[in-house]
């Protein structure tokens, strides 16, 4: 296989992610795409520009190709607090994100495609003994990554309103009426209520 069909192959996957997880915010509201669903805050808008300061750091700043020419928001920064690309402030809205996460797509697909998968960079946040890596090995983290955190998104997403599923279709879940749902769920409880007995 070549440069260009792996290439082709990682990158389909990763798209998919990434359509996945801002299909997660389509028709929720302002709160429901912030608020925290977990102990430690795991919110949809979060994951959302998580990822893109993932794609932005390792796509950009690995490889000398920085999508911030001028200083970088606060969040992005070394010295920014922990977990501060986790949420979203009030005062940085939906569509910024969004479209910081779109921006970051172009700036990560450029660098996809100027160079060579055995091409090598360097993550300046990683320790120094591992910081040598090629591109071939980035696509597979952020890819990694993305899908994780496109499955967090989906259990987020089905807590909040019940929606599941890769898109709007829910094309990878079984068909099936909330009765069947529910009977569904009622025989995992029981499997687990009986394994615990014993």
């Amino acid at each position: 296989m070549d440069d260009s069909q792996a290439k082709a192959d990682l990158l389909r996957y990763l798209q998919d992610a990434r359509d996945a997880l801002l299909w997660k915010l389509d028709g929720l509201s302002e709160y429901d795409i912030r608020r925290p669903m977990t102990p430690t805050g795991t919110n949809l808008l979060g994951l959302v520009k998580h990822v893109a300061g993932v794609e932005l750091g390792y796509f950009g700043d690995t490889f000398g190709r920085p999508f911030f020419t001028e200083q970088p928001p606060a969040w992005y920064r070394e010295t920014a607090e922990d977990n501060a690309d986790m949420w979203a402030t009030a005062e940085e809205s939906r569509e910024q994100i969004v479209e910081l996460y779109r921006q970051a797509w172009k700036h990560a697909d450029a660098t996809i495609s100027a160079l060579p998968l055995d091409a090598t960079g360097r993550v300046p946040w990683w320790p120094q003994e591992r910081r040598q890596v090629t591109l071939h090995h980035v696509l597979v983290r952020v890819l990694a990554d993305t899908q994780r955190h496109a499955g967090h998104a989906d259990i987020l997403r089905e807590l909040t309103d019940g929606a599941v599923g890769e898109g709007a279709g829910g094309s990878s879940v079984p068909p099936g009426e909330p009765a069947w749902w529910a009977e569904y769920r009622d025989r995992v409880e029981r499997a687990a209520r009986e394994a615990e007995e014993g």
